[in-house]
């Protein structure tokens, strides 16, 4: 988890978000890897749009940041992915995205500025070999991609 997370006074931090949300439209909240807890990002910024957050988890920050700003730029000039879209990435993996179920649990700083209510999808990705994090075979067993939501039709 990350220092700020735990900090019981948010106040500073959350009045920078709010501030670089107004200035460029969204950011991305990173969160490193922890013992068995691989790491994650999170849009902040979207949800004042209407449109559900973004989360990725089992990337590297920097990857996942890339990621999550690529999408996030879409959703604002096309539309937001929908669940149970299955989307190829030019150069990446292929994605899937998957509602998450209690994204107030995941998205604490999201939350700290649009409320508890807020919407999130995770860009679900596959490995090298194409297989799911639901596949018992996924990274040849070794996991490393929490998925928070339910598949639609999974």
């Amino acid at each position: 988890m990350c220092w700020q997370c735990e900090n019981p006074d948010r106040s500073g931090y959350v009045e920078r978000l709010r501030d670089g949300v107004a200035d460029r439209g969204w950011l991305v909240q990173g969160v490193e890897s922890s013992g068995a807890y691989p790491p994650w990002a999170y849009t902040i910024g979207l949800s004042g749009y209407g449109l559900p957050e973004l989360v990725v988890t089992g990337l590297p920050v920097l990857e996942a940041a890339e990621l999550l700003n690529d999408m996030a730029s879409h959703s604002l000039h096309a539309s937001p992915p929908s669940a149970g879209e299955r989307i190829p990435l030019r150069g990446g993996p292929l994605i899937e995205v998957v509602p998450l179920a209690e994204p107030s649990a995941h998205l604490v700083f999201a939350v700290a500025l649009y409320g508890p209510e807020i919407r999130a999808l995770q860009l679900v990705h596959a490995d090298s070999r194409g297989r799911w994090p639901w596949s018992p075979d996924y990274r040849d067993g070794e996991g490393g991609q929490p998925v928070l939501g339910v598949r639609c039709g999974g």
